[in-house]
C-alpha cells in the first residue's frame, strides 16, 4: 500500500480542497510547507520531465501538493526533494475542471498514481469519497489501464500520444 503526504498551499476555495478532505478522512497526512521529501517519495508535479510509470511501483509514498493552479509553476519549482513525477494526460472529473485535459484535483492525480502502480481498489476507495469521483475512473478507463499495464515509462508516453494526439500534434 502507497502512503500519500498532502502539502496544502491555502490558494484555493477550502471548501473545495480535496487534499485538506483526504486529510481529515485520514486518507493522507498533512505535511508542512518545509517538508522535504526523501527519495522513496514519489512528488507529483505537472511539470516534472519524468512521467509515472508501472517502474516506478517501488515507491512507499506519494506527495500531492494542493496548490492553485495559476500559481503551479511558482510552486513546483521550490525545492521538494523525491522523484518529480507527472501524471501522463487524464481529464478531469472535478466539477470545476470537467473533462479538461490535465486539470486533476489533488484526489484524482493520487487516485491515478495509485491506479497506474497497480493499486486500482485503493484508487477506487479514494475516488469514492466524492460523487464525481467514481465519474474519474469511467472518463479515464482506458488510458489508465493502458498506463497501469506498460512494462516501460516509453510505452506510457506512447500511450498518452495515442489518447490524446491532438494534444501533441505540431
Amino acid at each position: 500500500m502507497i502512503g500519500v503526504f498532502a502539502l496544502e498551499m491555502g490558494q484555493d476555495d477550502p471548501t473545495k480542497c480535496t487534499a485538506r478532505k483526504m486529510i481529515q478522512m485520514d486518507l493522507a497526512k498533512g505535511v508542512g510547507r518545509k517538508f522535504h521529501a526523501s527519495d522513496t517519495v514519489i512528488v507529483l508535479n505537472p511539470y516534472a520531465h519524468r512521467v509515472i510509470s508501472p517502474p516506478d511501483r517501488g515507491a512507499k509514498s506519494v506527495l500531492a501538493v494542493d496548490c492553485s493552479w495559476n500559481l503551479a509553476q511558482e510552486v513546483f519549482f521550490r525545492k521538494l526533494g523525491g522523484k518529480h513525477r507527472r501524471l501522463p494526460l487524464l481529464l478531469a472529473a472535478n466539477p470545476t475542471n470537467y473533462a479538461r485535459p490535465g486539470m486533476l484535483s489533488s484526489l484524482e492525480a493520487v487516485a491515478a498514481t495509485m491506479y497506474i502502480l497497480g493499486e486500482v481498489e485503493e484508487a477506487e476507495r479514494y475516488l469514492n469519497i466524492y460523487k464525481w469521483g467514481p465519474g474519474f475512473l469511467t472518463l479515464n478507463k482506458d488510458p489508465l489501464e493502458s498506463y497501469r499495464t506498460s512494462r516501460t515509462e516509453g510505452k506510457v508516453l506512447d500511450s498518452e500520444k495515442e489518447y490524446f494526439p491532438q494534444l501533441f500534434e505540431v
